[in-house]
């Protein structure tokens, strides 16, 4: 019986691919942080056969990828859209984000609403890893395993992981 070929694992982790938001983590119906922002940090594990050529898959499409994902939401707010104790709506030009008995207006053109519950790192990593994956160009590598990670600052990291059989 002939052995299967191992795997190989690229990490594509660029200084480029990060970017910069404001977010504010809700803990509670009554209790979050104040608005701040990050510095967020991409990286992402990728296992893959390498072929007769030597090479596993074009690294550029995942980089490229990260990093028009990044560029997406630089210099914006992230705002929940699935959260259970936030609510978006337009008003008067605004979005308004109400939570609890604030209400907090900000220009359109300075927010992107995420479908997630909370902007955190862990709700991040699996955003990047669903919108790297949903690209045609990827998802048509066939990649057995894809890790996409995202930072908030030095030594905090969270992981989302696809596997395909």
């Amino acid at each position: 019986m002939a052995a299967t070929p191992p795997l190989t694992r690229i990490e594509i982790s660029k200084e480029y691919l990060h970017f910069n938001s404001g977010h504010f983590t809700i803990f509670s119906d009554t209790d979050r942080e104040d608005l701040h922002g990050h510095t967020f940090y991409v990286k992402a594990l990728i296992d893959s056969a390498v072929d007769v050529t030597g090479l596993a898959f074009d690294y550029n499409l995942v980089k490229q990828r990260l990093k028009t994902l990044c560029e997406r939401i630089d210099e914006k707010i992230l705002l929940p859209e699935r959260s259970p104790f936030l609510s978006l709506a337009e008003e008067d030009g605004y979005l308004v984000a109400t939570f609890a008995n604030e209400k907090l207006p900000f220009l359109p053109r300075d927010v992107i609403t995420l479908p997630v519950a909370n902007i955190t790192v862990e709700e991040l990593a699996p955003w990047f890893l669903t919108a790297l994956l949903d690209d045609p160009a990827i998802c048509g590598l066939r990649l057995p395993r894809v890790e996409v990670s995202v930072s908030s600052g030095p030594g905090q990291w969270a992981s989302a992981v696809q596997t395909n059989n």
